[in-house]
């Protein structure tokens, strides 16, 4: 790309009023592809090329906050089939009324933990609500947490000692023998009191298998984090030790606008956003990142 530039240039230096419009053109194609690769320039971090889990869950609110968490899965699984990106859904807990308590995907792709990163934290909207009769304005939120998917975890040890494994019947489509027999596991590791579940595969050994490389993720969260937050205690900085700080928020009502509060970045296209169209907030990210980092 490099080269295409610099031959651009050349020409533009020695272009007569008959080529102006041809290198115009080329020059639009150079700088769409430059914003298609610029982004990758920031994937520089250890696990930024692997696969990630990502886990959606309503925030306090009820009803609306787990339509909110439905939401949410949705744009971003929408977003994986514009990427190209394989998902699998590992567990999913529905509302008593509409929506999800949570859910955990498994998405497979390159950059999948390195742009969803970016998503982690708190996400807020305000809409007129349609679980209210009088269509009152309504405040959600909703918590994204992104973990890499970890094959070799061989800096974590788990002692079986420390571990409370959990069977229960799987819920939603998946034949007789997944919800018919108690495939499911549920893991909560007593020293952490960390938890975590899957329900998609057939069998209760690979189901406790992908459990425990998702244990194996968050434990390494959570040793690097507590890392990062000795660096920062020693540097003197004031950090917030909230892991679902607010990042974005939607309003829907009274005025339509999706801001990101970290970068600045902002559309009215809300419905676009909702469709899956988020790459643009993902590499402001990244760009603020980069840019932190030096």
């Amino acid at each position: 790309m490099s080269e295409d530039a610099a031959s651009l240039i050349d020409l533009l230096k020695h272009a007569e009023a008959g080529d102006m419009q041809s290198l115009e053109t080329e020059t639009q194609k150079l700088t769409k592809q430059w914003q298609t690769m610029e982004p990758q320039l920031y994937l520089a971090g250890e696990f930024d090329r692997n696969n990630c889990y990502l886990n959606v869950s309503g925030g306090a609110g009820g009803t609306e906050a787990q339509d909110w968490a439905a939401m949410l899965l949705r744009m971003y699984l929408r977003y994986c089939e514009r990427q190209g990106w394989k998902t699998t859904l590992l567990d999913r807990t529905d509302g008593a009324e509409a929506g999800i308590k949570s859910a955990t995907v498994l998405v497979e792709g390159d950059p999948a933990y390195g742009y969803f990163k970016c998503e982690k934290g708190t996400h807020r909207l305000v809409r007129l609500s349609p679980f209210n009769a009088k269509s009152l304005r309504q405040t959600s939120f909703a918590l994204v947490e992104v973990l890499p998917e970890i094959k070799d975890a061989g800096e974590i040890h788990i002692d079986l000692k420390d571990l409370r494994v959990d069977t229960y019947r799987s819920g939603g489509a998946g034949g007789q023998h997944v919800n018919k027999t108690e495939s499911a596991i549920r893991i909560t590791h007593l020293p952490t009191n960390i938890v975590v579940s899957c329900q998609s595969e057939r069998s209760q050994i690979q189901n406790r298998e992908r459990a425990m490389q998702i244990l194996a993720s968050k434990l390494l969260e959570k040793r690097r984090s507590e890392e990062e937050e000795h660096k920062t205690e020693l540097k003197g900085a004031k950090q917030s030790a909230d892991f679902g700080q607010q990042i974005r928020s939607y309003v829907l009502h009274p005025y339509q606008m999706v801001k990101d509060l970290r970068t600045d970045f902002e559309t009215s296209n809300t419905q676009a956003v909702l469709d899956g169209d988020i790459q643009g907030f993902i590499d402001a990210e990244l760009k603020r990142l980069a840019r932190e980092s030096l």
